[in-house]
């Protein structure tokens, strides 16, 4: 029977630039994706007046709102992912003996 609570390799945690990197750099490419098709449909001056009519937004600020809109959403999106595949071992460690 194999013994699961023996040591076992663990690989080092990564630099925080490259997890920061590996979760910035796929959310900033989908959102820039999701930023041209969305508004190859969607006139941001028409969505200003259904929403906003009172703001005076211009459609370079829509463009640039909304882009950053859908970066947050999938910069959101990845880091989720990236805390779902953390590797287990170095979070469900074994209780200490009493």
């Amino acid at each position: 029977m194999p013994d699961y609570t023996a040591p076992r390799f663990d690989h080092p945690p990564r630099p925080l630039a490259q997890r920061l990197g590996a979760i910035l750099w796929p959310s900033f490419f989908s959102a820039a994706v999701m930023t041209m098709v969305f508004f190859a449909f969607v006139d941001p001056l028409a969505l200003r007046d259904m929403t906003f009519p009172d703001l005076p937004l211009t459609r370079t600020l829509g463009y640039s709102i909304a882009f950053f809109m859908f970066w947050l959403a999938t910069a959101a999106s990845s880091a989720f992912t990236w805390i779902l595949l953390r590797p287990a071992s170095r979070y469900n460690r074994p209780l200490p003996p009493e």
